[in-house]
């Protein structure tokens, strides 16, 4: 990493609050350089507090931005950091109307050219596209990073119809933690306490509202802009990773933007592509979308718009680990999507596919029975991978083993694809409701096992993810789904799996009656986007090294104790349960120069019992501390949230805390019983 200190423009910033039509003011921070020309302005806009949660990657771009002749302004959402207000659900119609308000704001200001640029990763990368889709006249161009276009489906509460039980409830404990952090007194002054316990009376989990939609209904819609792609106008660049859960929007967004649109897809995580966190190889990010800026704000022809419209990265085979500093491979452009150089290769669950799993009896030996014991999944892998060290999938012999397989015999040779494997399966099932999980697996010689990617399909969601239709017991019928995208190189020797299986704990919220089906496999078959490789592009793809401004200064302090295992897999043999305990290690604690002590702790629990899929729990505990010692200010968050499931209904139980020192200035439980309609 490159620490750039000297820029074209001379750099000064400040705090300012921005006024919206109600009168509310949200905080806001402003890099700007020093110049008497009005200038572009770019905008970040997050509910994560830009006075200590995200002030250090803060410090890496923004500053950036402005040395190149940028405003770069980042802006706390309402009800959230220093900002006033309420909070809301998330991307709710009034952070969005704020958002906008926000960008015509900026563009009125003396020192703005009238043009503003949105970017941001995960909830700004989501926001980004929102806002662009109500197409206020000033915002031109957008970058976004590892978000989704579909929030149903392509986000942390459902996944092919089904409830992602790991993150739907760890990102709502998440947030419940989040939105019960005070204000700072440095920054609001005296009324500090008042403007916290307001909020806190306004807080509710959003676990509630989620599971209170089951199906992809208006309330799913609403910022989805996978419903309407006409209505964005800026230019957008979109980004992700292979090992994000969000890539597959790059791709469809490349291939239905009606305006300027370029994807790039690299092999990282959930982070931006500069911070060198794991797997990399990281990149010049921030020379790249100041190439986009340039363009699209200052109108200089940086060339972005003569490459292809995705840039994707090709991992070699590797063999299987829960972190890899970098993953050897190349990078691929894709001139537009669908692509004429993939091809989409069908491979028969009896012909090119085998298993050694046997059929039915009584005529029906072409049924293969799938029946995964509950706990199918623990070597899943975090849903969302930061670049830690224990959150990708391990060595998947023992989910295969879990599963049914169907594998190829030693490729003859290297096979390339690019794009999103789908399975077309019959199936049989004696029982209403089920799950169908699909894994695509590289096994080498030795029998190690990489997951290479995976899909999901609520079997009741089969005819559309807005309606719930039960199956009739006792028949057969076809059904299909893709699993989510990646690019990747087979080795030559190596085999191709698919592993099926009718459970995954703890990312899929198993059915009540999880009795696992039957796959005809004379009539089912597994498709691969296969890439020429023989044909390559003329594109000569390269980034520059990666840099940014001088970093905050934050400290982490040592502690003596050992750390907590991030990833830790009990067994109780003789009860045959399972439990998963997940440390998500998000920051701990860290002192900012301004002598603010920042610190938290997190741990997400699942359980479950290997052969009853009513007996799925969660739990997730939050302790958050801000202490400011020259001040006395010791304010304190500590949250639980819990999820069971019986058949007809989820129970959810939720608990804050609220101190100032010694003193409980909130206290409040909820307990609330939510019917399962589909998840």
């Amino acid at each position: 990493m490159r620490i750039r200190t000297d820029f074209p423009y001379e750099t000064t910033h400040e705090d300012i609050r921005i006024p919206l039509p109600d009168g509310t003011r949200l905080y806001a921070r402003v890099w700007r350089p020093v110049t008497d020309e009005p200038v572009p302005v770019l905008l970040e806009y997050l509910p994560y507090r830009l006075s200590d949660w995200t002030a250090p990657r803060d410090a890496q771009r923004h500053p950036w931005y402005a040395g190149h002749g940028y405003a770069s302004v980042r802006v706390d959402v309402r009800g959230h950091g220093n900002s006033e207000g309420m909070p809301g659900d998330e991307y709710d119609a009034t952070e969005l109307d704020d958002g906008v308000a926000v960008v015509n704001w900026l563009a009125e200001q003396p020192w703005s050219n009238g043009k503003v640029g949105m970017f941001g990763i995960s909830w700004g990368g989501f926001n980004s596209l929102q806002i662009a889709a109500l197409a206020p006249e000033a915002l031109k161009a957008i970058v976004t990073v590892c978000s989704a276009d579909d929030r149903y489906d392509n986000d942390v509460h459902y996944m092919g119809g089904s409830v992602l039980a790991v993150d739907m409830h760890a990102w709502a404990s998440t947030m419940l933690a989040f939105a019960s952090r005070p204000p700072d007194p440095t920054c609001v002054g005296d009324d500090w306490r008042t403007m916290w316990t307001d909020r806190l009376e306004a807080v509710e989990p959003f676990i509630h509202t989620w599971l209170g939609h089951q199906t992809r209904d208006a309330y799913w819609q609403h910022g989805s802009v996978c419903e309407d792609y006409s209505a964005i106008k800026a230019a957008v660049l979109a980004v992700g990773g292979w090992h994000d859960p969000y890539r597959d929007t790059v791709l469809r967004l490349v291939e239905h933007l009606p305006g300027p649109v370029r994807g790039l897809i690299g092999p990282w995580s959930h982070q931006y592509p500069d911070r060198g966190l794991p797997p990399g190889p990281a990149i010049g990010f921030l020379q790249e979308t100041l190439r986009w800026w340039d363009q699209h704000l200052k109108g200089v022809d940086t060339g972005v718009m003569h490459e292809p419209k995705l840039r994707a990265w090709i991992s070699e085979p590797h063999r299987p680990a829960t972190v890899y500093p970098e993953l050897a491979g190349r990078w691929v452009g894709e001139p537009t999507l669908p692509s004429p150089g993939i091809t989409s290769t069908p491979l028969g669950l009896d012909s090119e596919l085998g298993t050694d799993t046997p059929g039915g009896a009584d005529g029906e030996e072409s049924l293969v029975p799938v029946r995964s014991p509950q706990h199918t999944g623990v070597d899943a892998g975090r849903f969302f991978p930061f670049g830690n060290d224990s959150d990708l999938p391990p060595d998947q012999r023992e989910e295969d083993g879990r599963s049914v397989c169907f594998d190829s015999a030693p490729l003859g040779r290297t096979v390339e694809i690019l794009g999103r494997p789908k399975v077309r399966l019959r199936l049989r099932s004696d029982v209403p409701r089920g799950q169908v999980i699909a894994r695509l697996c590289e096994v080498d010689a030795d029998g190690a096992s990489t997951l290479i990617t995976r899909g999901v399909l609520n079997l009741n969601a089969r005819l559309g993810r807005d309606r719930v239709v039960t199956w009739e017991p006792g028949t057969t019928e076809d059904v299909e789904f893709e699993l989510n995208g990646i690019g990747h190189r087979f080795a030559s020797g190596s085999r191709i799996r698919l592993a099926l299986s009718s459970a995954y704990w703890p990312w899929i919220w198993p059915a009540p009656d999880a009795e696992g089906w039957s796959v005809d496999v004379t009539e089912s078959t597994f498709e691969l986007p296969v890439r020429d490789a023989e044909h390559e592009d003329d594109f000569a793809i390269a980034f520059e090294p990666p840099e940014q401004s001088e970093p905050l200064g934050v400290v982490s302090p040592e502690t003596l104790d050992a750390p907590r295992p991030e990833r830790l897999v009990v067994r109780d043999v003789a009860a045959g349960t399972w439990r998963l305990e997940v440390d998500p290690r998000y920051g701990g604690t860290r002192i900012y120069p301004d002598g603010l002590e920042f610190s938290e702790d997190a741990l997400e629990t699942y359980e479950i019992q290997e052969s009853d899929p009513l007996s799925a729990r969660t739990r997730s505990d939050w302790t958050i501390r801000l202490h400011r010692p020259e001040l006395g200010w010791d304010a304190r968050v500590e949250t639980r949230s819990e999820i069971t499931c019986g058949a007809t209904h989820f129970v959810t139980a939720n608990e804050v805390v609220c101190r100032d020192g010694d003193e409980v200035v909130f206290h409040r439980t909820w307990e609330k019983r939510i019917p399962r309609t589909a998840g």
